[in-house]
């Protein structure tokens, strides 16, 4: 099927890695199939996905344009609803038995699905099951050539330290969106230390684990004050920011 999608939504297509990963999850659900939820839909592709196993699908885009892709092209079904709304403003009437919500970025901090989740969450079955079903965040020590606040998948820097994981988000759990840690961090190799690459891993089921790819949770690498260091040194840094507030709300230091 080819889908009408935004230039946005047109690159997260053509991104294989996460779309192969979401129907793989959505072809192993095997639980009660009477009503899911897919927020923040997109073009429509998960729904797409859906509606082979569901009687009735509501699909919720915020974006006006591509709310228009979706509801065209998924007009041809008659059990999926798409509903150009903010599900943060969406009047939840009906509890469902899966959620779908790929709102998903490196750590969570500038896509909002920590507050998407904690909203729409009182209306899924006390065995219902949410897809993604975790995230699991790692942070390194390293030398970036670019000194400031991006995300870059082919960015080059050096590594400089061991690869801590330092937090895992459950979805089916309430999450607090305010994020603070001070992190350990054992130095590898000798070097100037001026930043921090934070990785994330999605848990699509029990099964299905996807990785950093080019649309999906790519490094994201942020700034440190400049700091020598060597082989075997020892040291924690304090990293702070609000998950679904943006990249800005980011802070670091060196203890």
């Amino acid at each position: 099927m080819k889908f009408q999608a935004t230039s946005y939504h047109f690159d997260l297509l053509k991104d294989t890695d996460r779309v192969s990963a979401f129907f793989e999850a959505i072809s192993d659900y095997s639980n009660n199939t009477d009503l899911a939820y897919d927020l923040g839909c997109g073009s429509g592709v998960l729904s797409y996905f859906l509606n082979q196993k569901f009687d009735e699908i509501i699909s919720i885009e915020i974006d006006s344009k591509a709310s228009d892709c979706a509801s065209n092209n998924l007009r041809k079904f008659n059990n999926i609803e798409v509903i150009n709304e903010d599900v943060l403003k969406y009047n939840f009437t009906k509890k469902a038995d899966l959620i779908v919500c790929e709102m998903l970025d490196t750590a969570l901090i500038d896509e909002e699905e920590v507050q998407v989740l904690n909203h729409a969450r009182k209306f899924l079955k006390d065995d219902g099951e949410i897809i993604p079903k975790a995230i699991i965040n790692f942070a390194e020590l390293v030398h970036m050539q670019r000194h400031y606040l991006h995300w870059d998948e082919n960015a080059k820097y050096e590594i400089l330290s061991n690869q801590i994981n330092y937090s895992k988000i459950i979805f089916k759990d309430e999450i607090n969106p305010n994020f603070e840690k001070d992190i350990e961090f054992n130095v590898i190799e000798d070097g100037i230390v001026n930043g921090i690459k934070i990785t994330s891993v999605t848990i699509l089921n029990d099964e299905i684990v996807c990785g950093p790819t080019p649309m999906f949770n790519p490094p994201l690498l942020v700034p440190l004050d400049e700091l020598d260091v060597k082989c075997n040194d020892l040291i924690n840094v304090k990293l702070k920011y609000i998950m679904g507030q943006g990249i800005e709300t980011i802070e670091t230091q060196i203890l």
